[in-house]
């Protein structure tokens, strides 16, 4: 099963975004299920890292592992985006937890 923890706070801002385990749907490489959380996933910490005032740290070198948490800098406004990436990620990572509740389990935690 892949686990995908949503860290927000209380504004709904992303701050963090953690996912592991392989969701077992099919093989290694041929998973539709994995492809579809790597998606989501990749392309929020995209969007990020080519945010101006986001500093975005992250964690892609393990196959079948993937961390990213995203903080303001400066003073350009960035508090619309976070909340729109986290809106990203829990929208598609929930329809995708109950298409394939055995497979992806998204746990949200609001700081």
């Amino acid at each position: 099963m892949t686990v995908v923890r949503l860290d927000c706070d209380p504004a709904g801002r992303l701050i963090r975004c953690e996912a592991s385990g392989h969701a077992g749907f099919a093989a290694h490489g041929t998973d539709i299920v994995c492809a579809a959380v790597s998606v989501l996933l990749r392309t929020a910490l995209e969007v990020l890292e080519h945010t101006d005032g986001v500093q975005v740290q992250a964690d892609t070198a393990r196959r079948g592992t993937i961390r990213f948490q995203a903080k303001q800098t400066g003073t350009v406004p960035v508090e619309e985006r976070l909340i729109c990436v986290a809106d990203f990620l829990r929208t598609g990572l929930s329809a995708l937890s109950a298409d394939y509740p055995e497979n992806v389990c998204l746990q949200e935690q609001s700081f």
